[in-house]
């Protein structure tokens, strides 16, 4: 029976996992290879020259009177010490620079140099963004570990967001209603949010009569269309796409968070606010592609992270491109080669989405994204522009390690690693290769 086969391919994870147990645990260094093969004799004692044990003698007995060698240019003329770099009062950032790489260049202290710019050591820097190199840095409060207590009286309190962050994560962090974040930040359910993002994790200005704080205003309600009752399997975030509302609407409707439970046989109601417009069934992804024809739950799927990625903002085509580049290049791919993945797969567009359910520039698919996630360590959401070049890039060079060239690792990305192992490259696979390849050449 012939295997039916997608355009749009599945990483084959046990395939990948096997191969890596596989690869050796250890690598010799080119310091070990170059040994000889046979041990050298052992050195004859040899008589020293009474001349060069009294040298020895007279040399251990100055011993204490030796400089030094840091100690040095303190000890010559001022004229003649090395002159250290001139700091400028700023610096713009260039491709392949870290924080500690330009604290180095121009003698400074890298945590210093973090705190002066209001970084963290886990902050993105990117390519012409300028960074202050003298000033004094703002005074930072005895306790800054534990965040304040959230308040709505006295000034807001910013948050700043890290990488695996989620609103409803960061709500429960600061122990406020997600929907007082929404309201306090003008976000909602669908929202991206991103590492640097300032967030309001607390109330603005004080109200005349602290004594009495007032609660976070409530949304004004909205119209009822009805209501709908959850099965299985079902997550607020579907029941809103395929009802065309928002999520936000939905939850305020339903007075839910985003990490309320919910259970088969519970009635929701079902708000009239619309993602698109009135009478427009057309949906955002098509069924069909290249001749394919996919599952409905998968387009279903599709066409809710088509609308929750059209309902939020995105970084542009160029600044995706930066991403993409800054994101290979701290993982150790090439940038060219991961350029020429993300042009080829989506053209720098974050909000591409296939009927195969492949998301954003790197045109990864959830179960793909589930396997990126354990490469690195976290979880990894595909909506978001930072992750979603980190899942791409993770997948890449997973492949390119466990492939026994790089013809069949870029194959693996489009036709499926085990899919490749099994039945070798199709044609259209062989073009796709061919396309990444004279791609990566034009970034190279």
């Amino acid at each position: 029976m012939t295997t039916p086969r997608s355009p749009k391919r599945t990483m084959s994870m046990p395939l990948i996992a096997a191969t890596t147990a596989a690869l050796p645990a250890v690598v010799l260094s080119s310091l070990a290879l170059a040994q000889p093969s046979t041990a050298a004799p052992a050195p004859q004692p040899r008589k020293i020259p009474a001349t060069l044990a009294a040298a020895m003698k007279a040399q251990a007995a100055q011993a204490g009177t030796v400089i030094p060698a840091q100690a040095v240019a303190a000890t010559l003329p001022a004229a003649l010490r090395p002159m250290a770099p001139s700091v400028p009062d700023t610096y713009t950032i260039v491709r392949g620079d870290t924080i500690s790489a330009v604290a180095r260049r121009f003698n400074l202290d890298t945590s210093a140099l973090l705190q002066l710019n209001k970084l963290t050591a886990t902050t993105l820097i990117y390519p012409g963004q300028s960074i202050k190199l003298t000033g004094t840095a703002p005074a930072t409060p005895a306790q800054p570990i534990a965040p304040p207590a959230p308040s709505t009286a006295g000034n807001a309190t910013i948050y700043t967001v890290v990488s695996g962050d989620t609103l409803g994560a960061i709500a429960a962090k600061h122990g406020v209603p997600l929907s007082s974040i929404f309201s306090w930040n003008g976000l909602n359910g669908s929202s991206i949010i991103y590492p640097g993002q300032k967030i309001k994790v607390s109330g603005g200005s004080a109200p005349t009569a602290p004594a009495t704080p007032t609660p976070a205003p409530t949304p004004a309600p909205v119209a009822s269309t009805g209501s709908y009752t959850i099965k299985a399997g079902d997550t607020l975030s579907s029941i809103a796409s395929r009802h065309g509302v928002s999520l936000a609407a939905l939850m305020s409707a339903n007075n839910v968070t985003a990490t309320t439970v919910i259970y088969p046989g519970q009635k929701l109601t079902i708000p009239g606010t619309s993602l698109q417009p009135a009478g427009d069934t057309k949906p955002l992804v098509p069924s069909t592609f290249l001749g394919f024809t996919y599952p409905p739950a998968v387009v279903s799927s599709a066409n809710e992270n088509k609308a929750l990625l059209n309902a939020s903002p995105v970084p542009t085509r160029a600044e995706m491109k930066t991403i993409v580049a800054d994101t290979a290049r701290r993982m150790g791919v090439s940038p060219s080669l991961a350029l020429a993945f993300a042009e080829q797969e989506s053209g720098f567009d974050q909000r591409a989405v296939s009927p195969a359910n492949a998301i954003g520039t790197m045109q990864v698919i959830p179960s793909s994204g589930q396997w990126a996630s354990d490469l690195v360590g976290r979880k990894l959401n595909l909506l978001d522009p930072y992750d979603n070049a980190t899942a791409g890039v993770a997948i890449i060079r997973a492949l390119i390690a466990t492939s026994k060239d790089l013809d069949t690792a870029i194959a693996g990305y489009y036709q499926g690693q085990y899919s490749v192992s099994k039945y070798g490259m199709y044609d259209d696979t062989k073009r796709y290769v061919e396309s990444i390849k004279a791609r990566q050449r034009t970034f190279g």
